[in-house]
């Protein structure tokens, strides 16, 4: 039985590697020396990113070689411009979490330098890829592009591997079946409702897509794409109260990560974990800035359905089951009561059947 301390190892080199992350397999154990490796940021970890490395794990292991996954700590963009801040699906450690879950054998998180955007294609699969990783089979992405300036084709890359001893290879393509439910962890299949013009089956998923989607408010159809439903943890902060004067007390939230996406305005149904504790408890979410009391501030409130207690302090993670409306402003504090208790009712029968 492996320790902690060596299922995680500091990596030689430490402007190039954040850590290395032996996780074990799904497969059956390889028993040669060797790497099967793919490489990307893998923002998210859509349908996508789960498809590519299923395929690496399939063919590592046929060819008894450890599947390795590379990625980077912080998006490569971050240090190539340092006044741009990422808007980004997953952090780096809920993206540790879920390329875990994938089944792949160990985890190379870079940490993305300047020395590292000045290598070219080949010098990194050569100095990274197989020098340090010992890789010898390379599965690339449909889209993917790597080295400076990213100028390289596929071709280009075969021909690299040629050289190094690396056997280069293509994923396949993959796209979303038509009228098919992808979401993880579902007790029923979830409906497709479209808020946007977008058509998302039929096409491959991408982090770009589903950024567009949730910027929408189409937090449905971003699911689709990501095999669950999209989520923001963060911690309940002190409000403005005015909630708990309608009859529907809210937690203000303050995400962790400023980097998190924040889905359009809106009103949602979803579903709240505290805690740690997986997203089960039913709820609706309202991101705006209130304008029936003329607020001007952007503020995530969300109530939990038939729930008491203090939650202050507490940390929430808030799963986007489905936009029920735009935010929008009241005439009276009755009818935004009015119709709070219409989207609760609405809520609840989405949270609950989802």
């Amino acid at each position: 039985m492996k320790s902690e301390e060596d299922l995680v190892r500091r990596s030689e080199g430490e402007s190039q590697f954040a850590s290395a992350i032996s996780v074990g397999s799904s497969v059956v154990p390889p028993k040669g020396e060797g790497r099967g490796a793919t490489i990307g940021f893998f923002d998210g970890v859509h349908l996508g990113h789960q498809h590519l490395l299923s395929t690496l794990c399939r063919l590592a292991h046929e060819r008894n070689l450890q599947s390795c996954v590379v990625t980077f700590s912080q998006h490569p963009r971050q240090v190539l411009c340092s006044n741009w801040t990422p808007t980004l699906l997953t952090t780096a450690d809920e993206k540790l979490q879920l390329l875990k879950a994938t089944g792949v054998d160990r985890i190379e998180m870079l940490t993305f330098t300047p020395e590292m955007a000045e290598l070219s294609a080949r010098q990194f699969m050569e100095q990274v890829l197989r020098n340090q990783l010992g890789t010898c089979l390379l599965l690339t992405g449909y889209d993917n592009r790597f080295g400076h300036n990213r100028t390289e084709t596929f071709d280009d890359y075969v021909a690299y591997g040629r050289e190094l001893g690396i056997d280069v290879i293509a994923a396949t393509l993959f796209t979303i079946p038509h009228s098919q439910s992808n979401i993880q962890n579902s007790q029923s299949a979830l409906p497709i409702i479209q808020h946007s013009e977008l058509n998302i089956q039929n096409s491959p998923p991408a982090s770009s897509l589903i950024r567009q989607l949730l910027s929408e408010g189409s937090v449905t159809d971003a699911a689709q794409l990501l095999g669950r439903y999209y989520s923001l943890t963060a911690t309940v902060v002190d409000g403005f109260r005015v909630g708990r004067q309608l009859g529907f007390p809210t937690a203000n939230l303050c995400p962790l990560s400023a980097e998190k996406l924040i889905p359009a305005q809106g009103v949602y149904a979803v579903r709240v974990g505290i805690d740690g504790e997986s997203p089960t408890l039913p709820a609706m979410m309202n991101i705006g800035n209130r304008p029936t009391f003329s607020g001007h501030e952007l503020t995530l409130e969300v109530h939990l359905l038939n729930f008491s207690g203090q939650l202050y302090g507490h940390e929430l993670t808030v799963q986007f089951v489905q936009r029920l409306r735009e935010e929008r402003r009241f005439s009276s504090p009755e009818q935004l009561t009015e119709q709070l208790a219409k989207d609760a009712q609405q809520a609840a029968r989405v949270a609950f059947i989802s």
